[in-house]
């Protein structure tokens, strides 16, 4: 059927000049993320943590039906009392990993050799090619240096968190203030609904994963009496945060200890097999079943917004690339120019607006 001629499009066309322009204003971008991460991190950390506070003092108040307020301070106090205890373990320990992570180096050398009869000698040349070459003071910096730099800016960022809440019930009216229509202010407010929903749910089910990840691998750490537990836990926690590689390190590295710091294998094989198989069981059935396909991201965009946002922020970016790229993709879901690329961002091309259209008829 052929298209009438009097009917007119909306749909931008990608022209030269277009597409100059769009690549001229995502470099811009771009680079203002990277010259502007020493003030956007502790920002962008403290809009996290406002969700997740958030989203806490809601359940709070659903279940003990207590005033609003006090469901407030109550979410507050506990959500930054998390994570002065989380900052505080890491940055407590972090010189003392420093210090001793030579001797470690030095012996990690030896106890490769004690794997040599386990695993064949063809594992062990490339263990010992590739794993005994690593730099652990350098990677021990990176990880733990960025866990000192959270802890000094942690009163930055409960600074950022105490307006943010203060300012709760009064933004969504300023919004439809500053929005002039009424139309554009509701629009507006349900993209905001939507961004929050969406890392509420994300936030939350993920904090819980991790926390249950944590207890249990802690408990293996404790039993074994592998040193550290504390940061390997809380870095269990933290690097489950981090798409499909942050599971992985967070068994690799209490594993090289418990390698080095026992002259028996077993404890490295119980770390390995213990914590991988919590690791595979909870990713795979448990943040599945929780989480569903209420994110809707494609699995290949993960992966991309992983690599970019580790590039621009560091290992900051890496914790952030999937809340951050949500809010991305629900921004563009609400822009029709941009909404073909929400699309292909999506992992099965429906988003959320569609489905809620889908139900309504």
């Amino acid at each position: 059927m052929p298209l009438d001629p009097n009917t007119t499009t909306d749909v931008p066309r990608a022209t030269l000049p277009v597409v100059r322009d769009t690549c001229i204003v995502a470099t811009l971008l771009v680079l203002g993320l990277y010259a502007g991460a020493a003030f956007l991190i502790p920002l962008t950390m403290a809009l996290l943590v406002n969700v997740l506070i958030i989203a806490l003092s809601d359940r709070i108040a659903a279940l003990t039906r207590v005033p609003v307020w006090l469901a407030n301070i109550a979410g507050v106090t506990v959500v930054l009392a998390g994570l002065f205890m989380i900052m505080y373990i890491l940055g407590s320990q972090a010189t003392q990993f420093a210090r001793t992570v030579g001797t470690y180096e030095e012996q990690f050398d030896n106890a490769v050799n004690r794997v040599a009869g386990l695993v064949g000698s063809d594992v062990t040349r490339f263990i010992r090619d590739n794993l005994v070459s690593i730099d652990m003071s350098y990677v021990a910096r990176i990880l733990l240096g960025s866990a000192t730099s959270l802890l000094n800016q942690f009163f930055l960022i409960s600074l950022y968190v105490a307006f943010l809440m203060a300012e709760r019930l009064a933004f969504r009216k300023k919004i439809q203030m500053a929005a002039g229509n009424p139309q554009t202010g509701r629009e507006f407010a349900a993209m905001l609904d939507a961004i929050s929903i969406s890392l509420q749910r994300y936030v939350g089910v993920k904090t819980l994963i991790s926390l249950i990840t944590a207890g249990i691998s802690y408990s293996i750490f404790r039993l074994l009496g592998l040193e550290y537990a504390e940061t390997w836990a809380v870095l269990t926690f933290a690097l489950n945060f981090i798409p499909s590689i942050g599971s992985i390190i967070a068994v690799i590295f209490p594993a090289m200890i418990a390698l080095v710091q026992f002259e028996s294998i077993a404890p490295f094989l119980i770390v390995v097999l213990g914590c991988g198989t919590i690791q595979f069981l909870i990713g795979n059935f448990l943040d599945p079943a929780l989480l569903g396909r209420s994110l809707n991201m494609s699995t290949f965009l993960v992966i991309l917004a992983l690599m970019f946002w580790t590039t621009v922020w560091g290992l900051i970016g890496a914790f952030l690339s999937v809340p951050l790229t949500v809010c991305i993709l629900i921004v563009f879901s609400h822009i029709p120019a941009l909404r073909p690329v929400a699309i292909l961002m999506s992992l099965d091309g429906r988003l959320g607006d569609d489905s809620n259209d889908a139900v309504s008829s």
